[in-house]
């Protein structure tokens, strides 16, 4: 009995013995592996530290970091969390189109930099005089909730900020290298708000390159521009009625004929003006402190394409592409120049000319009156509608309502080229070419300049001669091999 006792007694103790050598063993098992996972994190962290500083020395922008991120369902949603680096007070410059792009921009440096941005303030000082505020054009609630997945956005300053802001005013207030690149804004900007807390930019208007950007920042801009930047309640039910009203009768072009006075006084164009009126032009242009040309030499500028179509070169140029005559012509532009004389060849070859001002009641329009910008936001959501869109002339809205049109499917956008086209109708005018010989010219040189996809051209070192990154966003579209066709 006793030894009986002694063997379960042994027993026992020999089986504690083992099961704390086990425990033993898989501790140190445990602490191996902690061990070795810290030894791979400190690896990790010093190729990340050598990267970096690899990057900076070769003078390009590391990829950011986030100091914190995290995210939650709010309304449906994913939100973003990060250690905000500072505030990002922006001031947007120039009419709707250059405002819209700039924006865009301002999304994507902010989520580039872990910023926190406050929505813009537009610009009520140009020549526009449009006092819209940001709210008045577009749906600022759904701006901020879209976003909140890539960037913090705040409707105004924090007191405490704002009190800081009037102090220092002097010091952050400035408008960001135009065309620079993300290295520019890691390795000069993030440090100026690290120091400050807030920064203002009083410029927008291409501050952000067009090519050599993270594929996901350039991603971000198409949603900005595409899907955030939608349009009060008021604007979008105002244009989808000229909309409908349009269709009733049909298709219909969208022709954005830029041959306002603003327009021809700073570009320098005077092509079938008088004596009075190129002198009233001249004098305009000399008028204003911005613009660095004053003398133009308005016939050379005409012959390197750089001039607007007249009205009169916008109807041989329709005509001669084969444009229907009968067709619904919608035109989105200010008031022409010139007025109703100017326009009389244009709309002798195309009777069925018109302009919301004729299509809606004064009624309907008379919340839009004085406000520019809210009656560009109307012909912008006509142009995204239309079956053909024609600019004239290559400003913001041609560019931007070009792009747009590409990301929704290609739609047909006719890009003229003005340096030949009025080469042929010069040609043509004198006598050295037969009507048909100018149509057959006209239609095989346009027959790729139709919103088709293609390849972005580039041209490092001129970002102002290369194709504008918001006519072709080609980083948010389908690879050109797998590419809708363009319906003509």
């Amino acid at each position: 009995m006793e030894r009986t006792n002694v063997r379960k007694l042994k027993n026992l103790v020999m089986g504690r013995i083992k099961a704390s050598r086990i425990t033993q063993l898989k501790w140190w098992a445990i602490g191996a592996t902690m061990s070795f996972m810290m030894l791979l994190l400190c690896a990790f962290r010093l190729q990340l530290i050598s990267t970096t500083a690899t990057a900076i020395s070769m003078g390009a922008a590391p990829v950011l970091t986030f100091q914190s991120y995290a995210s939650k369902q709010v309304n449906n949603q994913l939100e973003r969390f990060y250690d905000s680096n500072g505030y990002l007070i922006v001031s947007s410059n120039g009419g709707l189109n250059q405002m819209r792009a700039g924006i865009c921009d301002m999304v994507a440096i902010a989520s580039y930099l872990n910023l926190t941005l406050v929505v813009p303030e537009l610009d009520n000082t140009s020549f526009w005089h449009d006092n819209s505020k940001f709210e008045d054009i577009f749906d600022v609630d759904y701006f901020i909730s879209s976003l909140r997945d890539q960037v913090r956005i705040v409707k105004e300053l924090p007191p405490k900020q704002k009190r800081r802001m009037e102090k220092i005013r002097q010091i952050v207030s400035f408008p960001p290298v135009k065309w620079s690149n993300t290295s520019f804004y890691y390795n000069e900007i993030l440090p100026r708000i690290n120091r400050y807390g807030l920064l203002h930019f009083t410029k927008t208007n291409t501050r952000l390159a067009n090519n050599g950007l993270p594929v996901e920042l350039q991603q971000l801009r198409c949603r900005v521009n595409y899907k955030a930047l939608r349009f009060t309640t008021r604007i979008e039910e105002m244009g989808k009625k000229i909309v409908r009203i349009l269709r009733k009768n049909g298709p219909f072009l969208v022709l954005h004929l830029r041959y306002e006075m603003d327009m021809l006084a700073f570009c320098g164009c005077t092509e079938g003006c008088n004596n009075r009126e190129i002198e009233e032009l001249t004098n305009m242009r000399h008028a204003y402190s911005w613009g660095n040309e004053k003398e133009i030499d308005s016939e050379k500028r005409r012959k390197d394409g750089q001039c607007p179509l007249t009205p009169e070169e916008t109807a041989f140029a329709l005509r001669a592409l084969g444009i229907d005559p009968t067709i619904q012509i919608y035109l989105a532009a200010g008031d022409i120049y010139g007025g109703e004389k100017r326009m009389a060849s244009l709309k002798l070859a195309f009777p069925n000319l018109v302009k919301k001002e004729t299509l809606l009641k004064p009624s309907d329009l008379r919340p839009f009156n004085n406000h520019l910008n809210q009656m560009a936001a109307l012909d912008y959501i006509v142009a995204l509608e239309s079956d053909i869109f024609i600019p004239t002339y290559g400003g913001n809205m041609a560019k931007v309502v070009e792009g747009h049109r590409r990301y929704l499917g290609f739609k047909t956008t006719i890009l003229l080229d003005r340096k030949l086209t009025v080469n042929l109708i010069d040609q043509y005018k004198n006598g050295n070419l037969s009507w048909v010989e100018f149509s057959q010219a006209m239609k095989s040189s346009h027959a790729d300049r139709i919103g088709n996809p293609a390849q972005r051209f580039n041209i490092p070192g001129k970002p102002k001669e290369e194709e504008y990154f918001y006519s072709n966003p080609q980083e948010c579209l389908p690879p050109i091999n797998q590419r809708p066709k363009v319906s003509t």
